[in-house]
This record gives structure tokens, sequence and C-alpha cells, in this order.
């Protein structure tokens, strides 16, 4: 019998052309069927100095089936580096040309001598997700830009954190994320986002180490460079959100590089001397709404379920209920991620699920007793659900539909008291 999936949170492969578009000054050439990257851009933020709507595509048709695609794409690569003005090509395919067997990577090839580099990435969409997909394309880059250094520079370090678009809030984060490792001494150095590009990226081989602030993305992308270009990684798992993980998460951070002690607790005293200035100030407000929202619930990736969720036990001493990760995270994973969901402050330990069908975490939401008001966050499905148990709702994962972020982040100190303006900024509300 057919298996339904009812709201899924993610996209097909080819949406690693959002990756793509993340980069300044790099566009995809698209090699698949007319109106995939319309479908693929719905992202409020998606457009710019190369919008999907203008992405080069061989548009491929019954045609191209029969005979194969590959002289069309080469035309068009050739078109595209002639036409438009960017610094990186990157060729992304579809579903079409993997099933008739395009042999796109020859195509590709025939460019190697090119003014600007030209790379491919295999992203058909039967293939997986854009979460596999954002992978592909760093693979692409790891494989075919980059070659081992000779030269360690002391200090650099990359940063891999949130996929560009998928999260709404990836580009705050990122730049938080520079600022917070920058004031430990360190170098920082991300590929994604404003006057960041192919330069960037060239960067990559002379890092001291790769940061990866991620639960489970891009971890096969650090092992891979660690391999073929000799650069070592730390794995942060947890989005550090409010004072209690960004505290852990500079501690760790300086110790494995070897910032001086010292230098660290003075970074980590101004942050959380302010930090918390500003929670007392609003003590007496975070009392009174704690009776209305005793549990909270949050469905999301398994970045923002974990972050949140140990932010509103560690930071605000919320309860958690049930969390749902929507990612469709590789079973390799899971057992990890769900330890951390037990390492919890005051002995708290919070039960997840990785569900990714909608309809089975709505019924589990509805069902719930959540001891008062539920405060749920997640994407905008979750609205009509919190709405018909009176609760308090927050978009904060995809889907968006009623929130415009052009630069804000969740990330750091910082970062956690614009989450906790979001969220009692709706449960204030109540009140009126």
């Amino acid at each position: 019998m057919a298996k339904l999936l009812d709201k899924q949170r993610y996209k097909c492969v080819l949406g690693a052309m959002q990756t793509v578009q993340a980069i300044s000054r790099a566009i995809s050439i698209l090699h698949a069927g007319p109106g995939c990257a319309q479908k693929l851009s719905d992202s409020i933020g998606s457009s710019g100095y190369f919008s999907p709507n203008i992405f080069p595509c061989t548009s491929i048709n019954e045609k191209d089936v029969v005979f194969g695609g590959a002289k069309k794409l080469d035309s068009t690569i050739a078109n595209a580096l002639k036409i438009i003005d960017a610094d990186l090509y990157v060729v992304l395919t579809g579903c079409i040309p993997e099933i008739v067997g395009d042999d796109t990577e020859e195509v590709v090839s025939h460019f190697e001598n090119a003014q600007k580099p030209v790379i491919y990435a295999s992203t058909a969409g039967f293939k997986g997700n854009n979460y596999k997909g954002h992978e592909q394309v760093i693979d692409a880059i790891i494989d075919q830009l980059l070659e081992k250094s000779n030269e360690t520079e002391e200090g650099l370090v990359n940063i891999w954190a949130d996929i560009p678009y998928q999260d709404l809030f990836w580009l705050g984060n990122l730049r938080e994320l520079e600022k917070l490792v920058a004031e430990l001494g360190l170098k920082p150095n991300t590929i994604f986002g404003y006057n960041r590009g192919l330069e960037n990226i060239r960067k990559i081989p002379k890092a001291q180490f790769n940061l990866l602030v991620s639960t489970w993305v891009q971890l096969s992308n650090m092992k891979k460079m660690e391999q073929k270009l000799g650069i070592p990684y730390l794995h942060y798992p947890t989005l550090p959100i409010g004072a209690f993980e960004t505290t852990k998460f500079l501690r760790i951070v300086g110790e494995y590089v070897g910032v001086p002690k010292e230098k660290v607790k003075t970074v980590i005293d101004e942050h959380e001397n302010y930090y918390y200035y500003l929670i007392k100030r609003y003590a007496d407000m975070f009392l009174e709404t704690r009776v209305m929202a005793k549990q909270s619930s949050i469905v999301a990736d398994a970045q923002y379920s974990l972050g949140i969720t140990k932010f509103l036990v560690n930071d605000l001493g919320l309860f958690p209920a049930k969390q749902f990760i929507t990612d469709d995270t590789p079973k390799a994973y899971q057992s990890k991620i769900q330890e951390e969901f037990q390492n919890l402050n005051y002995g708290i330990k919070a039960n997840v699920s990785f569900e990714t069908d909608g309809f089975k975490i709505h019924q589990e939401i509805r069902e719930h007793d959540y001891h008062g008001y539920p405060l749920v966050l997640g994407g905008y499905y979750e609205k009509e659900v919190t709405e018909e148990k009176f609760g308090h709702y927050l978009n904060i994962s995809w889907p968006v539909q009623d929130k415009v972020v052009l630069d804000d982040s969740y990330v750091g100190y910082t970062g956690g008291i614009r989450l906790i303006e979001d969220i009692y900024s709706v449960a204030v509300q109540r009140w009126n």
C-alpha cells in the first residue's frame, strides 16, 4: 500500500542550488528539466545578484531523454561563461540526465582550462534531500578545487554551520560564530554570505583546523578534508544558543586551539555579565509567564531541535515535552543525537522523535498533555495545531511564512536574547 508523507520539511537534492547561491558570485548551471529552479526557490530572501529565475538551465525534454543532453549541457556552460559575470560556476544535475546516463563529469572536463573554475555536483533529486545536496556541493569544492597546502596559517579556522536558506537565520548565525571565534584571537574563515566566495574558498587548505557546528550535516565533509587536505576538525554538535551553551562552546574551542584560559574567561565574563543583566531586568515577567507554558516542543531539523531544547532547559528552566527532528537524519547519526538530548541540566532528559511525517507529529502534539498552554517552536505547519491547543507558537524552522529575517541570529549570547524576546513577545500577547 502506498505511503503518504504529509508536510515534509525538506526539498530534493537539487535544492543544493541554494548552497551555491549563498557563495558570493557563484552561480548554478542546472542540467535539469524546465521549472526545477522555480519550484525549489521558494525561500524568503533567495533573490540577489543571481536569482534562481535566471540560473542557466539545459531545460532538457523528451528528445534529450532519447538522444542524451550532453551537447546541450556543453553549449549551456559555454554560453554561461560568456554571458554571466561570476567567479565560480557549479553544474548541478537533476533527475532526468542521471536516469538516462549523461556523463556530466566528462562534459565539465571540457572547461578545465576556462578562465573561471567550473565544477559539478551530482544532485539528482531522487538521491535524498537538500541536506545531502549541501554536502554534495561541499564535496565538489573539496574534490575539484582544493589541494593540500604546504603551509598552515596559525589561527585560521574554517567555520561550517547552518545550511543557507533552509535555515532562516543562516547568515546571522555564521556572522555571530565568526565574532565569537575572533574574540578568542582566531581568524575565522567562512565561504557563505556577503563578501565571501572564491577567495575564502582558496584559503580553506591553509586553515589550522575546521570548526563544525552541526549535529550531523557536513560531518562527512570534515572527514574528507582531514583525509585529503590534512586539516583536523573540531565537531561541536550543538548550536550554541544562550549563555550556558555559548560559554561551553568558547571553553571547548579555546582549549582545543590552546587559547590561554584567562583570555577565554575574560571574553565569557564580559558577555555573561551583560546577558544576565538583561535577564534580571525581566525576571518577574519570566516567572509570571512560566505558569502559562510549562512544557515545550520543538519541530525542526536536528540542529535547531537540539540547540533550542538545550537553551529552553538550561537557560530558561522550561521542561521539554517530546521534541521532533524533521530532516530525515541518517540512522548512523541518530543515537549520538539522542544522547545529546539526555545531556541536559538538572537531570532532565528529553524524549526525541525522528519523524518526517507532519501528520504524525501533529497527532502527537494534539494528544500530549502539556499541563497548561503548550509552547511550540516549529515550521509554519505547526501554527494551526498550536492554536487548536491555545498554545504559544513561534516560527523558527522551514517553512517560514510569518517572519522576515535579514541578518538576525539565534546563535551566541545575543542570539539567546533575541530568541527570548521572540518567545516572550508571543507569550505576553495573551495578557492583552
